[in-house]
């Protein structure tokens, strides 16, 4: 099953309302935004650590930066990094390399979102693919996804 699929059947279940899109491929968070004319503090990037061994998704607002020591500390971790693209690609058997949705769960990964996210009521991923993403409001992924709300990136206005 698709990715998409898979997101549209979740939230038909849970009575979720959302918006999917269509655009011209586009690869970078920022770029995606772009595209979808929406600022980027409204798009959810997801980004993937490895945190004492063990693969975690971190979701952000796309301008943001992952700061490491941040994480480290936030997670109580011996050693953090960013995961490389050989250590998640097969976890995302539906998706595009790089167009994996917040909702790691699906996926059997823990999920941890800065709060920067949650400042504007919808948020918009991408669903799978480097030209599809949806839209929905904040409180659902939060119920859905149920993910650790942690200070885990800088802002560009903060560096």
């Amino acid at each position: 099953m698709a990715c998409l699929d898979r997101l549209e059947r979740l939230f038909a279940l849970q009575g979720v309302a959302y918006r999917v899109t269509r655009h011209s491929p586009a690869y970078t968070a920022q770029d995606v935004a772009n595209v979808e004319h929406i600022s980027g503090y409204d798009f959810a990037k997801v980004v993937l650590a490895v945190a004492d061994d063990t693969l975690v998704m971190l979701v952000l607002p796309a301008p943001y930066r992952v700061d490491l020591e941040r994480l480290r500390a936030g997670l109580r971790a011996r050693t953090v990094r960013l995961a490389e693209e050989r250590e998640f690609a097969d976890v995302f058997p539906d998706c595009e390399t790089g167009a994996m949705p917040p909702f790691g769960a699906l996926y059997g990964l823990k999920v941890y979102v800065d709060p920067g996210l949650g400042a504007h009521p919808q948020i918009t991923f991408n669903a799978g693919s480097h030209r599809e993403t949806m839209t929905i409001g904040f409180a659902d992924f939060v119920r859905l996804a149920r993910p650790t709300m942690l200070p885990l990136a800088r802002s560009p206005k903060a560096a």
